[in-house]
Order: C-alpha cells, then structure tokens, then sequence
C-alpha cells in the first residue's frame, strides 16, 4: 500500500472513530440486526457462495443428459400437451451440439462444455427436477435470488448477514461479484436488503478493474486537507449525534454509520483480499489466470478470456469466505447484449454456451479443488443456479427459447450428500414425476438448515407480515444432506 493511503487510512479511521455512533444505536434500535448469530441448530456450515448463470443456462446441454434428443434430432418434437414458449413456437427435436462423458466413481454425465467439473463431480449434488414459476428473467432471476418473483424482497445473502452477521469486522458479511460486462436483469435488486437494515445488503466488488469498489477512496485531485476533512467530521458527528437522540427508533443512520465505518476499514482489509499477486503460481494456474489477463476487451468472448474472468472472481471468492464473509455471489453473463454476453441462447446455444460454460466449469472445479485442500469445503456451501432452463425444441435452428418447468441447481461442500437427485423426463422437458418436484423455496430452506437456521423461524415483520425467505413454502432436502 502507498504512503498517501496509509495517511488517508489513518485519517479515516480516526474520523470514523469520531462518528462512531453504530455501537450505541445497535442497542438502542429495534430494527437493527441481532447481535450474535440466530441459530436453531448445530450448524454444517459457516458460509455460502452463490454461483448465478445470468440468462438461463441450458440443462439439456450441460448436466442433464438427454440420449433421446440425440436420437431424435431434427424430428417433430411432441410432449403431447400444448406448449407455450416465451419467444417462439416449437422447432423440431434438438440434440445437445456436444458429447456427453461419464465422470467420476459413479460415472456422472457431464457434456464437453462442463467437462472441467469431471475433477469433482464426486463432491456434487445434482438436482434435476427444479422447477419455476416464470419464463421472464427479472422474474426468474428475482425467485432464485430473493425467494420472491416480484422486487421488494431482501437477497438471501441479505437474510443470511441479517440472521448470522459478520465474522470479520473490517470486511462485509455479504459480497457481489457482477459480470465484468455488467448486471444481470433486476441489477442491485438482485443483492437488496429491502426492509432488513441497509447494512445487510450486498456491497458490490469488480475484480480485475481499476477501481474493484466504487468510492472507497477520494479522488486524487480532491482538495480535502487534513485539517478541513477532521473539521468536517467533528460537524458531522454532532449532527449525527442530534439526529439519533430526536429520532432513537430510526435504524438507517446506523446502518449509514456502520456503512462509513465499514468502508474504512475495507481499505485495508479489502484492498488485501483483491490482491491475487501473494497467491503462489500453481494456484493462479488452477483457477486460469493469466500474468497478462483475459488479453482482450470487455465486448470480446472466448474460451480464454472467460476462464480468466470467472476463474478470478472464484479465487477473490475463496478469498473472501476464508476471511469471514459470509455469502459471496459470483455472476457469469450481464443483461442482454448483442451477441450475446450470457446463458440467453435463442439465437445460437453453441456459440453462446460454449466459452461460458467452459470459463464457468474451469473455475467452478478450481473453487471446489481449492477450497478442499485448505479444509474449508467441509463448513462451505456452494450454490450453482440459473433462472430457468432451455427447451427441448429448437428456437429458428440453433437456438433454445426458456423452460422454467424443469432445469438443473447443484450443491457441494459441507453436509451434502454427492449425487443425482430427481429426474427430468425423457426431453427434459417438465419432471419425470410431475408429482414429485424441487422448487427454489427447497433449496433456499436447505442452505439455510445447513447455516443452523430453521427458515420457517428467521422472519421479519413488515407491513403487517411475518416475512421469511421463503415466503410460506419450502421444505429441507433431506435426501442430499
């Protein structure tokens, strides 16, 4: 660290530490988070990553081999019901454009785009019968985010900061690592707080750009001398301090406070954990970093490129858990773009899929392998979702329009059981046992049974409602744990 950021931080904290008033409000406002960790039981884990395919990775052609869309390619596609589709009518039968492998001990097919994950496809759980409520993204993307279809609902990291709170001080209890190429559909709603405290809400890191947290220092050119910022924040304070005695039941000054006190002492704290240049090279070349980066511009994709871009954030990640924090929510694919730049593939799934799926797999498989040596993967939970599937059926003839009536989540780390869970019909099409389904509310109260927190129990009330993350559905998987 520069000398200008070790007096700026020292400055910093000691201006914070004149504001300082979280403390104090924490015990006087009823809003605020609980103190000590809400847990119901002895929890299998201490800290959640989120993997999120924005635009709806395909099932059919990664995790869920389907042998009879191969057989039957290019024919009439016929589930015998009608089928209503987001963007198109259905095409013929469509076979996936890569080869399926068996991997591991029981021989888990895997397509050639994922084949990075054959290295720990033994430590997964496979969930085939997941299933929506929505063909439309920010509808999607919010339920699997949120527990809730509609915006106005707190993240299930925000409900995990809120109910577990922070294992580090200096660091935030809930993280968002976005698409370099930007937000998915919803954008910050994605990772809200909504009605829990603002300090609950995920603070947003870009790493391997310029500036990886937005505002975390003053600009160079600023004109704020020693004596004119500690001036300012000896006025703040006694404004700050008049606020909180008139108004001693209003939480947002504290989360305000703790914002401010937080981001001071991120300068250290982050500014280390985004620094990947201590991790030793064999470890750099696990996730797939390169000693000259990705090697092309945002607006580019390729194999390469997306390994180095997911691979860092995965390895920022793990960073990050070992740390203290607690939720961390890794994305690959931003919101529309033309070509596309996410899992979005009406137009062509191989083109889309391939250098995604391929960058996703590569430093998915180093996360796992990376977090097993170091004895943290038995107390982790990693989360890989999407907003929905794709069709059976081809959109025009490369394409697949969305399926939210059945597509693939998997689990690994501690308290899971590795495995194949539920099936999909024969196209991958609806379940198999249209009876028998997993919804996003299952997986949502599953994570949090492994955090020790019963998620019928963890709720806030709001406009007259008892509010918990999974509404008033879910149920624990028992069957992977």
């Amino acid at each position: 660290m520069n000398p200008q950021r070790r007096i700026l931080l020292k400055q910093g904290l000691g201006g914070f530490a004149g504001i300082a008033l979280a403390d104090l409000l924490q015990k006087e406002i009823t809003a605020s988070a609980a103190s000590s960790p809400v847990l119901h039981h002895p929890p299998r884990v201490k800290r959640v990553v989120q993997l999120f395919m924005a635009g709806a990775a395909s099932h059919v052609d990664t995790f869920d081999h389907k042998p009879y869309l191969t057989k039957h390619h290019g024919t009439p596609w016929d589930p015998g019901e009608k089928v209503e589709l987001f963007q198109s009518t259905p095409g013929a039968t469509m076979g996936s454009p890569w080869e399926f492998r068996p991997y591991g001990e029981h021989g888990k097919m895997l397509s050639d785009i994922v084949a990075p994950l054959g290295k720990v496809v033994d430590d997964i759980a496979f969930i085939h019968n997941v299933v929506g409520k929505t063909g439309v993204h920010s509808q999607g993307t919010l339920l699997q985010t949120t527990g809730f279809n509609l915006p106005g609902f707190p993240s299930a990291g925000s409900w995990v900061s809120y109910g577990l709170g922070s294992e580090n001080d200096n660091l935030p209890s809930f993280v968002v690592l976005p698409d370099h190429r930007g937000l998915a559909s919803n954008g910050a709603k994605n990772w809200a707080s909504a009605f829990l405290p603002a300090e609950h809400q995920g603070t947003v890191i870009r790493p391997g750009s310029a500036k990886p947290i937005a505002d975390l220092f003053p600009p160079e050119a600023a004109t704020i001398t020693a004596n004119t910022e500690q001036a300012g924040r000896d006025a703040l304070a006694k404004l700050n301090q008049q606020y909180a005695d008139q108004r001693p039941e209003d939480g947002r000054l504290a989360a305000r406070v703790h914002a401010y006190q937080l981001a001071a002492a991120m300068q250290l704290s982050a500014t280390d954990a985004l620094d990947v240049s201590d991790e030793p090279q064999y470890i750099q070349d696990l996730y797939g970093l390169s000693s000259q980066g990705p090697g092309v511009s945002d607006d580019q994709i390729n194999v390469p490129a997306e390994k180095e871009f997911f691979g860092r954030k995965c390895l920022i990640a793990r960073r990050l858990l070992e740390r203290g924090v607690r939720f961390v929510q890794v994305w690959s694919g931003n919101d529309n773009g033309h070509p596309r730049r996410n899992w979005d593939s009406h137009e062509n799934v191989k083109r889309d899929h391939e250098p995604l799926a391929l960058g996703m797999a590569h430093g998915a498989s180093a996360l796992i392998q990376d977090l097993a040596q170091r004895g943290l993967l038995e107390d982790t939970l990693i989360l890989w979702t999407t907003e929905f599937g794709r069709m059976p059926c081809s959109q025009g003839s490369l394409g697949r329009d969305h399926n939210p009536f059945v597509f693939t989540n998997w689990m690994c780390g501690g308290g899971i059981r590795p495995g194949t869970y539920g099936e999909s019909d024969l196209w991958g099409y609806k379940p198999l046992d249209r009876g028998h389904k997993t919804e996003v509310y299952d997986i949502h109260a599953t994570a949090m049974h492994l955090l020790g927190i019963d998620h019928t129990r963890l709720s806030v009330r709001h406009n007259g409602i008892d509010r918990r993350l999974t509404d008033v559905h879910g149920h624990v998987l028992t069957d992977l744990l």
